[in-house]
């Protein structure tokens, strides 16, 4: 089954298939044609997202199983709907003891049969981080204990229990006992430097996989090769591919076992694209799942003559963290140094002794810190997440990466020591001296370590120090792309549409920082950045009345992120509450003024005492209020815009839970609150009368439904805009055999929206027309609505 469009669910406990099935009937009637769920294998007890699995064989129980499941699927199918599930081969959960797998490892060591499923270096006993305090004074505080008499274990704070390895005694103290086991119990916060496994990003309950060994491949697999099989699952969306040894391989695997069963599997991978990189096509894979539409879409939304008085803005606020490339580079390092000197010291160590192989002695004199140096030099400056080469080969995709980061790092190096960065390089390209089997893993070392250094470092800590506008601060955005031109995004949507016609394209994620229409909203600043720039200076009059020791730069995300969320909402304490979570999140992340290592609590204080004291404050509300009702077309426009695009453009349009409706919600665990689809049946049975969003969202996907052949296979073809004001215009037309969709937007005209209150007059579009089969002056097709939806079904 071809997909039409997807609509994406998080299932948990409290959302589980029953919940599920019982919206199907709905998203039949809005136009979906499969359902793309969150993972559904069993995961940690309780989780609130299912990326923690414990168990990749099994159907999780609190989900309700795999009747449950099947059950779910009979009502898809009913509906003539499909469905996408998301699997995880890159990790497992390993907190609280429900992983077998791994509680079999902490028993046997290296004996378990699953020793090698995970990444571990067994050069010692594994690592435990798991304590709050050193050994000593955990076992000293009572806090573990041996377990009770006849049961091989100790227990940890009451309620975890760590099994004890079977042929090591069971009498003596408790700190002879656990020195003994085939783990070392350490403090949690060792982890970033004593670690001796890969886990993922930098969360010590996730345990990385080895799902390049055919075993774990297989084990690990088998549930969805079967499910696939019984025809109860139309295709799979990969979770974090660049955290794997071998992306391509890894996804050819895959699709040559599914299409041994069946051709036509839907592949997704969830990919991270830097500005200019693409992803292969010989992978095997249909695509994205959309966040390189996202950042293409914002920055096509953002006006570029607000990009320079915003950067100055924000330099006058925060300095220090002006400069968007060394901010970038500076959080990168800062992740090196804090949470991934353990990974790095294992990457350098299998350098050292690729180097000591190479039988040159130029490279083997090269010591172990200059290896270092110049591979964190290299980390900090790569521009994508990662390359693909094996240590004897590399695609040649790779190259431009490798130029980029040889060129950003150069200035970095150590005196005299380019030849090494430059070695390093050529290793990762498969060209270098030394054994093979040594140059295989020192690369996949690398690779594996720059996609969380980048990770990391871009979007979970530069986005948080550095934001002179939040909309272009989100999740596959590239600090360097603040806004493309509609040429550009023409051509990205081309290379698209020729490659990977059936990509995801999504708008909002359950890993988004903004919601699609709070980010819609927040981009309308870029063409009014004098005018923001007044409202920031009279809201810190008042921010200098209620918050005097926050500092600037968090003031700032502040009023961007209280414009951006403001709604009915905002004078309930639920409002509060939503967004000094958001702030303590936001200040963590930064790692600045406080951390969610060491917490600086004072500080945090001071700035939730800020928000609190902001929304209590009348006057200062309606200012805020106020503006936002003076860009409410401008961020309508930019809505209904994006909203558009993602259903008329080459691609599946995916849709977050309840993003159908106005999304205003912010970074998780916010954008993962339970949707109330009472109020969204109710609102599109009402049809013309209803919520302008969701009935724009049924009427293109009843569109799409109708002409499946016109969205799946048919040409796109930009449409030439002349005059003074074409780069307000992004047009084009789809074209399959005698049906033509003709579509115009309107783009970053919010700064005369604003000042008007409407769209834009008639003069204002004076001499600017699209050259379609006649010559049409652009006001007659923006007079009544930002955007054009023709579809012509005669022959031409």
């Amino acid at each position: 089954m071809t997909p039409r469009a997807t609509y994406r669910v998080q299932l948990t406990k409290d959302f589980p298939f029953k919940a599920a099935e019982a919206i199907v009937p709905y998203l039949a009637d809005l136009g979906i044609s499969h359902l793309y769920a969150s993972p559904i294998t069993t995961a940690r007890s309780g989780s609130t997202h299912g990326y923690d699995v414990v168990d990749p064989t099994r159907i999780n129980p609190e989900l309700g199983g795999e009747d449950g499941f099947r059950s779910l699927v009979a009502a898809l199918r009913a509906h003539d709907m499909g469905i996408i599930i998301d699997i995880v081969p890159n990790h497992m959960g390993v907190a609280g003891g429900e992983n077998p797998w791994w509680n079999d490892i902490l028993r046997l060591g290296h004996a378990s049969p699953y020793a090698d499923y995970f990444d571990i270096d067994w050069n010692g006993p594994l690592i435990l981080p798991i304590l709050g305090a050193p050994l000593a004074d955990v076992i000293a505080q009572g806090d573990l204990v041996l377990g009770s008499k006849g049961e091989a274990h100790l227990l940890l704070y009451g309620n975890q229990k760590l099994p004890l390895r079977p042929d090591g005694p069971l009498e003596g103290d408790v700190s002879t006992i656990a020195h003994a086991q085939h783990y070392a119990l350490v403090h949690w916060r060792a982890a970033n430097d004593l670690l001796n496994w890969r886990r993922f990003f930098s969360i010590n309950e996730l345990a990385g996989l080895k799902v390049e060994e055919p075993s774990v491949f297989e084990h690990t697999h088998a549930l969805y090769f079967r499910l696939y099989r019984q025809g109860l699952i139309d295709g799979l969306r990969i979770d974090h591919v660049d955290g794997l040894s071998d992306p391509a391989g890894y996804c050819r695997q895959l699709r040559s076992r599914m299409d041994a069963i069946r051709p036509g599997a839907i592949i997704l991978v969830e990919k991270i694209l830097g500005a200019q990189e693409a992803l292969s096509t010989d992978w095997g894979v249909d695509g994205t799942s959309g966040y390189d539409f996202m950042r293409d879409i914002m920055a096509l939304l953002h006006d570029p003559v607000g990009e320079a008085p915003l950067a100055r803005l924000w330099a006058a606020l925060d300095a220090d963290h002006a400069d968007p490339q060394e901010v970038v580079r500076q959080a990168k390092r800062d992740m090196l140094d804090w949470q991934f000197e353990a990974q790095l010291a294992a990457c350098v160590e299998a350098f050292r002794m690729l180097a000591s192989s190479s039988g040159q002695s130029t490279i083997e004199a090269w010591t172990t810190p200059m290896l270092r140096r110049s591979i964190a030099c290299l980390l900090q400056a790569f521009p994508v997440y990662r390359t693909y080469g094996d240590g004897r080969s590399a695609p040649a995709s790779d190259e431009v990466a490798r130029t980029d980061a040889w060129e950003a790092a150069m200035s970095q190096l150590a005196p005299g020591e380019g030849p090494v960065a430059r070695q390093i390089l050529a290793w990762l390209a498969g060209d270098g001296p030394g054994s093979a089997d040594l140059a295989r893993e020192a690369v996949r070392r690398f690779q594996q370590l720059s996609a969380p250094i980048a990770a990391k470092g871009i979007e979970d800590t530069a986005f948080y120090r550095r934001a002179p506008l939040l909309s272009a601060n989100e999740v596959g955005s590239t600090p360097e792309q603040f806004a493309i031109s509609p040429a550009e995004f023409h051509r990205r949507v081309m290379a698209r549409a020729r490659d990977f016609p059936g990509a995801m394209l999504a708008t909002a994620t359950h890993d988004h920082k903004r919601g699609e229409d709070s980010r819609a909203r927040i981009a309308t600043l870029s063409a009014i950045p004098e005018l923001w720039a007044d409202r920031v200076q009279q809201w810190n009059i008042f921010a200098d009345e209620h918050g005097p020791n926050v500092h600037p730069a968090d003031r700032y995300q502040l009023f961007q992120t209280l414009f951006g969320a403001w709604s009915d909402e905002a004078k309930s304490p639920r409002f509060e509450e939503r967004i000094l979570a958001w702030q303590q999140k936001s200040l963590r992340e930064a790692r600045l003024r406080s951390s969610w290592e060491d917490p600086d609590l004072d500080y945090e204080k001071k700035a939730a005492r800020l928000v609190s004291n902001l929304l209590a404050d009348q006057n200062f509300t309606s200012k805020l209020a106020q503006f936002v009702k003076q860009m409410a077309a401008a961020s309508r426009i930019n809505s209904l815009v994006q909203t558009t695009l993602k259903f008329c453009l080459p691609g599946v349009p995916d849709i977050y839970q309840g993003c159908e409706l106005e999304d205003l919600s912010l970074v998780d665990p916010d954008n993962r609150r339970a949707v109330d689809y009472a109020r969204r049946k109710a609102l599109l049975a009402m049809r013309d009368g209803g919520d302008a969003k969701l009935q724009l969202v049924h009427r293109l996907l009843s569109i799409r439904r109708d002409n499946p052949e016109l969205f799946a296979s048919g040409t796109y073809k930009p449409v030439l805009v002349e005059g003074p004001q074409a780069g307000q215009v992004l047009a084009f037309t789809r074209s399959h055999h005698d049906v033509q969709l003709t579509c115009a937007f309107m783009i970053r005209a919010a700064g005369t929206v604003a000042a008007t209150g409407d769209l834009p007059p008639a003069q204002w579009w004076q001499d600017t027309h699209l050259v379609l089969d006649e010559i049409v002056p652009a006001h007659r097709i923006f007079a009544q609505e930002p955007f054009l939806i023709n579809l012509d079904k005669g022959s031409k």
